[in-house]
């Protein structure tokens, strides 16, 4: 039954992953973002949506909100013994399941199977300096979590049983952080997990680099102080069985968030050599999203960027500030979340 449903998730992606390509490759006429929701007292940094319909988020003050009709409504909810924690991230399944991570102090991961009305703490690390950054399933069953480096190596844990149990790596299968080196905990999108099996990230602060694999690369990245760096990575070729090649990387310094200067780099070779768009987006970014191999939305503190000609140029298309920018995994709908319970969805004119 398990081999089944990693099965029906890769295939149904596949399909999916294609559809997409068929729906915007046709689409040079920019979109618009339309506002859903606003007003709700969170910083909203992690979004997951699951279909066209069913959309979770997750931020500050202990807060997660749900919506199960495209975001027409929403239910907010605050997880109780949690109101004062920050949920940075965000991994849904359907309506009714759904993981937050909680970055530190300590840090925490919860999951709920009842749509919210209770919640479990799955995972909990009091070790002195843990900050957890970024969460990220590759299929309903496998997932990833990382953080800031604990005693010189980045922080990283696995599941393989949806989220019910988590077991941190050893050390020696951590990576080794510079001086100065960490991951941002800013949209739950500075790694990936493919369905290669790869795990790829990419880091920010005083050195901004790639670790894909065993193979680490440097950035050209805006980097040298601790706001600066990447921030997101997207990857288009996720699912096909062979190396990754085309990556985007987004970020720059977001003391400095209308700076254009190195705030955004394509590769197609799987990180070898990276080339900076044309026109590139308006500002630090702190999430990016491919919709097909030449269609990508980035989000970011001053605005909404998009690009149809595989990241060579970007056009704003919002200066709506959002933290983050996430497309459907079944379906074709992308949705952004920001400050002060903004949430927003890209829409084409007709």
């Amino acid at each position: 039954m398990i081999n089944l449903r990693r099965a029906f998730w890769f295939f149904l992606m596949l399909i999916l992953n294609g559809f997409s390509n068929n729906i915007f490759s046709q689409r040079k006429i920019l979109p618009q973002v339309e506002l859903l929701n606003t007003g709700v007292k969170t910083s909203l940094r992690g979004l997951s949506v699951v279909n066209n319909n069913v959309v979770w988020v997750s931020g500050s003050n202990g807060m997660v909100g749900k919506s199960s009709n495209a975001g027409k409504n929403w239910k907010w909810m605050v997880v109780k013994g949690f109101e004062e924690n920050d949920f940075r991230d965000i991994e849904a399944f359907d309506a009714n399941t759904a993981i937050i991570m909680s970055i530190a102090d300590p840090a925490y991961i919860l999951k709920t199977t009842d749509g919210g009305e209770t919640w479990k703490v799955v995972y909990e690390n009091k070790t002195k300096g843990m900050f957890l950054d970024a969460m990220e399933f590759r299929d309903p069953l496998n997932g990833f979590v990382i953080g800031d480096p604990v005693d010189g190596r980045f922080f990283m844990a696995k599941t393989n049983d949806g989220g019910n149990s988590w077991q941190e790596l050893a050390a020696e299968q951590r990576f080794v952080a510079d001086s100065g080196e960490a991951f941002f905990a800013s949209s739950g999108t500075n790694f990936r997990y493919l369905f290669n099996r790869s795990i790829i990230m990419a880091s920010g602060g005083k050195n901004s680099r790639l670790f894909y694999d065993k193979t680490v690369f440097d950035l050209p990245m805006t980097k040298g102080k601790e706001t600066a760096g990447t921030n997101s990575i997207a990857v288009y070729d996720n699912f096909k069985k062979g190396k990754a090649n085309k990556i985007i990387v987004v970020g720059g310094d977001f003391t400095a968030d209308s700076l254009i200067d190195k705030n955004c780099f394509v590769s197609n070779n799987g990180g070898k050599s990276w080339d900076r768009p044309k026109s590139p987006p308006n500002g630090y970014r702190s999430c990016v999203e491919f919709l097909n191999k030449e269609t990508i939305i980035t989000c970011g503190l001053n605005g909404v960027d998009y690009s149809y000609d595989g990241g060579k140029n970007f056009y704003s298309i919002s200066k709506e500030g959002f933290h983050v920018c996430r497309y459907a995994r079944i379906g074709n709908t992308i949705y952004l979340a920001g400050g002060n319970g903004k949430i927003g969805k890209l829409m084409w004119p007709e």
